[in-house]
């Protein structure tokens, strides 16, 4: 689909400031179709032949009334003979109005053509194209929007619309059938739509509004004034008790002197308590999640204190495997605990993992270096704290097994390899390194962990490992992750494992 910008740059001179005066214009022009009940087309001449032919850049249908055009028109050519008011109103400046047939149908259409000023020099044209008839008789209200509509089409042609500066945009900014409000240069009412009516009601404003003066009905001005003041469209929210009202007030001026301004009233109770509601669910959730990590750590110091109890070397050291275990799911939670999402950056989990295991090695004897490398980008929580498990599980068994303590030895001081069966020799320690790299690929997370160890038996098989880590590890990776694991020995010895972990998209990180 042809893209505003794209059409402008390669079939109009449009360029510069001219170009972003009707970027603006495109930008804050959904009110003038809800006020017209039509749609608004904006037009530029096609460079190669400015005088014959136009190519529509915008198109905008009212959320007030029904649509001329079902279809996009963006790219569309519009040559002079489909419509002839566009070339007048381009070279004579002024508004024109008259009737065409619907681009690409015979049906009869109402068209005005309202030249788009910038600095005394016409640069587009914004054609409204209504149907014969609106579908019964115009009322009060309807006669108002047009009035206002008309209104801004003068500002259009005068050059002092859209505004300079844009109003900050709101994700729930008000529309005319939010609610409309017309104030004289005094800030006496002079129109209220039934919706707007409705909305002061909610707040407790129940005078009657025609003729009355904001500050005698106890309306908050403060958006107006400001609005007046800087002759901007200024948006503010206005609460009154439990009632929370969007305002958006946009100044009206003929001839560089403001006539009145506009207000967009919009009711956002419902929605403030939603979001009240949202902002109490994720401080609950994060407090649940903080409250499991503290437990889960006083379950790892009960283990802990019991293991120191035990007389079984076996039994110590199982209690320890499973104190290790909690541990890295506590910090699955803890990082959970700062995030309202259920979805964590794993290198705010990874490295904590490691500092567990380096914690659990931690000796004289010892020289074991842990590397981590790479990106895993979010994850969500319910795959976040299996894969913490898994990988503290390939850690401690590399520490395990990789460089076992009956392995061979080191001096401190990179001296040569020391056998123990040779007998014991002062100051050696067991030296390695272990590697994690984290990679998305595909859709899938990559995770490889290397060491540097003593490797694996040339018939190792993790199938028929009876090992209870390896176990949880097959067992987390095929069923909870739904992934696939592969464990085989380096390419420079030692071990290497490879996993491969299917990821839904999370909205956030690397994807």
């Amino acid at each position: 689909m042809t893209t505003f910008n794209e059409s402008a740059r390669t079939k109009t001179a449009l360029w510069g400031e001219q170009l972003r005066h009707v970027q603006r214009l495109v930008a804050s022009w959904q009110p003038l179709a809800d006020l017209s009940f039509s749609d608004l087309l904006l037009l530029a001449p096609v460079d190669d032949n400015p005088g014959a032919r136009s190519v529509i850049l915008a198109h905008v249908r009212p959320t007030t009334g029904q649509t001329v055009y079902p279809m996009d028109l963006v790219g569309t050519i519009v040559e002079s003979a489909e419509r002839p008011l566009i070339a007048q109103a381009w070279q004579g400046g002024d508004v024109v109005d008259g009737s065409a047939t619907l681009l690409g149908d015979g049906e009869e259409v109402l068209v005005q053509c309202i030249p788009v000023r910038w600095h005394q020099r016409v640069v587009a044209v914004v054609a409204r194209e209504t149907r014969t008839t609106l579908g019964r008789q115009l009322g009060e209200l309807e006669h108002q929007y047009l009035d206002l509509f008309e209104r801004f089409a003068r500002m259009i042609t005068q050059g002092s619309f859209p505004f300079r500066q844009d109003d900050d945009e709101f994700e729930d900014a008000p529309r005319v059938g939010d609610g409309v409000i017309v104030v004289d240069p005094d800030l006496h009412v002079r129109f209220a739509s039934p919706n707007a009516v409705s909305s002061l009601h909610r707040m407790g404003i129940h005078s009657y509004t025609s003729g009355l003066h904001l500050a005698e009905m106890g309306f908050d001005q403060d958006a107006v004034d400001v609005a007046m003041r800087a002759r901007l469209p200024v948006t503010e929210e206005v609460e009154h008790g439990d009632t929370s009202v969007l305002v958006q007030a946009i100044p009206l001026l003929d001839a560089a002197q403001i006539v009145g301004v506009l207000m967009l009233l919009r009711d956002v109770t419902d929605l403030r308590r939603r979001d009240r509601m949202l902002v109490s669910k994720d401080a609950t959730i994060r407090e649940i999640h903080h409250r499991v990590k503290n437990n889960l750590q006083t379950i790892a110091a009960l283990l802990r204190l019991q293991g120191r109890h035990l007389q079984s070397p076996e039994g110590r050291a199982a209690l320890e495997e499973s104190e290790r275990r909690i541990r890295a799911i506590a910090v699955v939670h803890e990082t959970l605990s700062r995030d309202a999402r259920d979805v964590v950056l794993f290198d705010d989990i990874v490295r904590p993992l490691v500092r567990v295991v380096q914690e659990t090695v931690a000796s004289p004897d010892a020289d074991l270096r842990f590397e981590v490398d790479g990106d895993a980008g979010s994850l969500p929580g319910d795959l976040a704290t299996p894969l913490a498990v898994v990988l503290n599980e390939l850690m401690q068994n590399a520490v395990d097994h990789a460089f076992p303590i009956d392995g061979p030895m080191h001096s401190p001081i990179d001296g040569p390899e020391h056998d123990p069966a040779d007998g014991p020799v002062d100051s050696l320690v067991r030296r390695g390194r272990v590697s994690i790299h984290l990679e998305r690929r595909d859709g899938e997370l990559v995770v490889e962990v290397d060491d540097d160890g003593v490797g694996i038996p040339d018939d190792f098989a993790i199938e028929r490992s009876n090992g209870l880590g390896l176990s949880i590890v097959q067992a987390l990776v095929t069923s909870e992750l739904d992934g696939t694991i592969v464990v085989e020995r380096g390419r420079e010895g030692g071990t290497h494992v490879h996993l491969r972990i299917p990821v839904r998209p999370t909205g956030a990180g690397i994807l």
